[in-house]
């Protein structure tokens, strides 16, 4: 890439106006796609900066970043590295934009992701947004991620916790009926009715939800199928123990459960 070129991506991408900004973004892409990993490394680094801009502020800076997320995904796996730096930064406006960025790469970037949560991701918190990231990959090779979430869904750390009960039902949408082990199939379950059992009504209505999904996709037996209604029936005070759950998002959650249960 020429020097003047990257100056003039810089200059637009510094810009204050949504405009300026997608010129700026629109020649990025352009010089990637024609580029090698170290060019998409650095347009990557010019773009991270956008994922910090408030678009509650600034809501005429919403399809900006947007397409800023688009964009970086479109430069592959090249700059996973670049984006995992910048997760650990602590800003959740930025780390959300990453995370999608990530997610929206597919499966190719499984592996990646998986390996910087384990080697050089061991804060919660920067966990918790990989996994979120490996939730919204929609390939069936997330099944590589599904012990991280197993082991996650038992964390005593809530953003955590809350994160991987939801991402093992995006998982159960990704993987087909058959693929999980009879054991990673148990120990899920298990997990899931454990955390029904949360303090936190998130999590409850997220393992509620995630259990529907695994009935839905065909990742639970007739007879677990059958345990499952009974549970549902019971959040939502329809047994004959009358014990509902009080929080309403979690009985919102298990009517909707039942209905594909």
């Amino acid at each position: 890439m020429q020097e003047d070129t990257y100056r003039r991506i810089a200059e637009l991408l510094e810009s204050h106006d949504p405009e300026d900004l997608r010129r700026g973004l629109s020649l990025a892409r352009a010089e990637s796609a024609a580029g090698d990993e170290e060019t998409a490394r650095g347009l990557c680094e010019l773009i991270v900066p956008l994922f910090y801009i408030d678009t509650l502020d600034h809501p005429e800076h919403m399809p900006v970043v947007e397409e800023a997320i688009m964009v970086t995904a479109d430069m592959g796996e090249a700059v996973i590295p670049v984006l995992i730096q910048t997760l650990e930064s602590g800003d959740v406006k930025a780390q959300m934009a990453l995370a999608q960025a990530l997610g929206w790469m597919g499966a190719k970037a499984v592996d990646p992701i998986i390996a910087e949560y384990g080697e050089t991701c061991p804060d919660p918190a920067c966990r918790a947004f990989l996994l979120f990231a490996l939730g919204k990959i929609r390939s069936p090779e997330v099944i590589k991620a599904f012990p991280l979430a197993l082991e996650a869904v038992r964390s005593p750390d809530l953003e955590l916790r809350d994160t991987a009960t939801r991402v093992l039902g995006k998982f159960a949408e990704a993987i087909p009926a058959g693929a999980l082990s009879d054991a990673a199939r148990q120990t899920c379950l298990e997990a899931l009715q454990a955390n029904l059992g949360d303090a936190s009504p998130g999590v409850r209505s997220k393992a509620v939800r995630s259990l529907g999904k695994l009935a839905k996709h065909g990742h639970l037996t007739p007879d677990e199928q059958a345990q499952l209604r009974g549970i549902l029936r019971r959040l939502l005070g329809e047994d004959e123990h009358y014990e509902w759950d009080r929080a309403y998002i979690v009985r919102k959650e298990a009517k909707e459960a039942l209905a594909v249960s």
